[in-house]
């Protein structure tokens, strides 16, 4: 474990040492911020009875923000290794391949946690504003950000192993975008589709994150969508581990 938390702070070092991880941070909180006054300016002073959050994951921003950071998040994870030559010399060091594929991937995940924090105070901020406790829910807001956080690990997982593939950051980062945005459409394509009994409805219907965010959103943990996030995450990094380990075949 010793070796596993020295790799993850070198990594998570690396994203707060560098412009890239401020200017990810700086983007996600303008869009955040643009999307709470585009939604205060829609309302007109007007109640709702849907949660902030529910009424924020309904705008776009929410899917912008996702599908364009986490490619920026996991581009670098190896290919920035590869094309820096420190990749071998990791390799060569009393460090399994598990415990490298694991603590870049983790500390990824706590950067992409730390980007959506400044969810949380716009969440505060209708709240004090409005003069409503029920602006803020603590069980809607701890199930949202769960359904962030599984999001997050599939496309991050996606990532890394993209970023596994190449040399290049931009090529990691274009192939990520490309892969995240043909599952967006898989999921658009979900949504659409009537849930029936039979067996491609019901395969096609775990693909569908906007229904299983749009739960998250109002308080609803849906078991389908966290065994879908957890096997599609467990799965990409297995394929991750399998292409960092098929350098000894070469």
């Amino acid at each position: 474990m010793g070796a596993y938390w020295t790799l993850f702070r070198r990594e998570l070092s690396g994203y707060f040492l560098s412009m890239t991880g401020y200017i990810i941070i700086a983007a996600a909180m303008f869009l955040l911020g643009f999307s709470f006054v585009d939604l205060i300016r829609q309302l007109q002073n007007e109640s709702t009875p849907m949660p902030v959050t529910e009424l924020f994951y309904m705008t776009w921003f929410f899917w912008l923000i996702l599908l364009l950071t986490t490619p920026v998040i996991s581009m670098r994870l190896f290919a920035l290794e590869k094309f820096s030559g420190t990749f071998e010399t990791l390799m060569t060091t009393p460090v399994s391949d598990r415990q490298v594929v694991l603590a870049k991937f983790s500390a990824a995940l706590t950067f992409y946690a730390v980007m959506w924090l400044p969810l949380l105070g716009c969440m505060l901020l209708v709240r004090f504003y409005t003069n409503d406790p029920s602006a803020f829910d603590v069980g809607v807001a701890g199930s949202t950000f769960t359904g962030i956080i599984l999001l997050g690990c599939v496309f991050l997982s996606l990532g890394c192993c993209a970023s596994a593939l190449t040399r290049s950051q931009v090529t990691a980062a274009m192939i990520s975008l490309v892969l995240s945005a043909a599952l967006f459409l898989v999921s658009v394509l979900a949504d659409q589709v009537p849930v029936t009994a039979a067996w491609q409805s019901q395969v096609l219907g775990s693909f569908a994150l906007f229904q299983q965010m749009h739960d998250c959103a109002r308080g609803i943990l849906d078991t389908r969508m966290i065994v879908f996030c957890i096997t599609a995450t467990f799965f990409l990094l297995f394929l991750t581990l399998r292409i960092v380990e098929s350098r000894r075949w070469k």
